[in-house]
């Protein structure tokens, strides 16, 4: 399949571009902005709201997939089990609501308020707000339900939304890719940002003595039409198509040739807004995608097509720390 730019664009970011000079005054000057902005909120000319629950954000300071919605969904059940009633924001990104923000129930589409939110609303027993401006969708959750305490999803350079703990997550396959800020890399927030987070945690082997590792767990495989399961070693030498439309497609590849199925790939741009052509093919072959994908299917599925669930375990060490955050900021 045919690249998209957008497509070929990230993958030259985690690698050097030979056109990075060219870019390069573009980036300085983003950087300064992206420096100077922040500056402005440290010293209160721009506004940070405080809203009256408890914020965690997480987010990251690259573009692309990097693992923040499966450590979302495990926050969300993590803090419930701590005796709290989470509920979710996010930025609805790929929604074409007129109206935000948005509240998201069972009846929500992803072309009306984006297919994460709907994929966390699946999947996360709590309520779920969406809307480009945080401090509003905090407002509409708070006024809506009972939450005590909120997790911002991809929220860490929003920081008209004052925070009580920052999360960035990691992708530890790629990592910062050339190292360069917009345009001429993926870099939406100097480095040096990770040094005011209260936690990094990275999506694969932990590099640095500041980083906690999450381990990635996928080894189901379930019905879009009928909701079967089966594990994935059932696939096992079997030709398969795979699709994803993710920051990161080549992780969700990976999985799936790691438990030894064979596959035919089709990578398609982050959020891509999936039709019935994009997902059939002129054989039998199973067809597996990622959940996020798999909301934009429904409609249009047959059952040779396959969603492959992804959950995350932190290492106990990050949780430790989460929970000593928590006493400390939180609970005080």
């Amino acid at each position: 399949m045919k690249k998209s730019f957008s497509r070929w664009l990230q993958d030259e970011w985690y690698r050097e571009m030979y056109i990075s000079a060219f870019f390069m005054p573009i980036s300085m000057l983003y950087a300064d902005f992206i420096r100077f902005r922040s500056f402005l909120y440290n010293i209160g000319i721009r506004k940070k709201h405080k809203i009256a629950v408890p914020v965690i954000v997480v987010g990251n300071i690259t573009l692309g997939g990097t693992g923040k919605t499966p450590l979302i969904l495990w926050l969300a059940r993590f803090l419930r089990e701590e005796g709290y009633k989470p509920g979710i924001i996010s930025r609805g990104y790929g929604g074409e609501s007129a109206i935000w923000p948005q509240w998201v129930d069972e009846q929500s589409k992803a072309d009306q308020v984006g297919d994460e939110a709907v994929l966390i609303k699946q999947q996360a027993d709590c309520p779920v707000v969406v809307g480009p401006k945080r401090v509003k969708a905090a407002q509409l959750l708070l006024d809506k339900s009972d939450c005590n305490i909120i997790l911002s999803d991809d929220g860490l350079q929003h920081y008209a939304l004052k925070r009580d703990i920052e999360i960035a997550v990691i992708d530890g396959e790629r990592r910062f890719g050339n190292g360069y800020m917009l345009p001429c890399g993926p870099l939406r927030e100097p480095i040096e940002r990770l040094q005011k987070v209260d936690l990094v945690i990275v999506n694969g082997i932990a590099e640095e003595e500041n980083e906690f590792a999450m381990a990635v767990e996928g080894d189901l495989a379930v019905n879009l039409v009928n909701k079967e399961e089966k594990l994935l070693d059932e696939f096992k030498k079997q030709n398969c198509h795979a699709l994803a439309g993710i920051g990161n497609p080549k992780r969700f590849f990976n999985l799936l040739e790691k438990e030894g199925l064979l596959l035919e790939c089709h990578a398609f741009p982050d959020h891509h807004q999936f039709i019935a052509e994009d997902i059939s093919f002129e054989d039998d072959k199973p067809v597996l995608m990622t959940a996020k994908d798999a909301v934009k299917c429904m409609d249009f599925a047959t059952d040779k097509h396959w969603y492959v669930p992804i959950k995350v375990q932190p290492e106990q060490l990050f949780i430790d720390k989460l929970l000593k955050l928590i006493k400390e900021k939180i609970r005080g």
